[in-house]
């Protein structure tokens, strides 16, 4: 994996502090995801208001973070479904990074996990809490 990620999309849908966060060339933008009963039904809903809002173009030089956990089941299989199906429409990469490598949702945070290598392209084993 290369070192000088330019540009990315984070969700971090785990089932405590959600967020969905990018950073484009030199701009980082988050959004903290509200708790709602229905958060997970409206992860799409929200993420295409992030994307639009703020104007992101997913390009293939754009990664997907996504937390992988530990967290609730249903929230960490959404999140991994939507990353998945965004790939296959935009040809992007995916990556995943454990919740304790990235407590929070910072530039320099995420900068220091994408320097640590802490990233994984296998993203088949997220950690479940029961």
């Amino acid at each position: 994996m290369k070192k000088n990620i330019k540009n990315f999309l984070l969700i971090s849908v785990i089932g405590d502090i959600d967020y969905i966060a990018a950073k484009i060339d030199s701009k980082f933008i988050t959004k903290k995801l509200l708790k709602k009963e229905n958060k997970n039904d409206l992860l799409v809903t929200n993420l295409l208001e992030f994307v639009k809002k703020n104007k992101i173009r997913m390009t293939k030089d754009m990664l997907i973070l996504v937390n992988l956990g530990p967290g609730s089941y249903s929230s960490l299989r959404i999140a991994l479904s939507v990353a998945k199906g965004i790939s296959i429409a935009k040809g992007l990469k995916i990556y995943g990074y454990k919740k304790k490598n990235l407590k929070e949702i910072t530039l320099k945070n995420i900068e220091k996990l994408i320097k640590k290598n802490l990233l994984e392209n296998k993203l088949i084993k997220p950690v479940y809490l029961s």
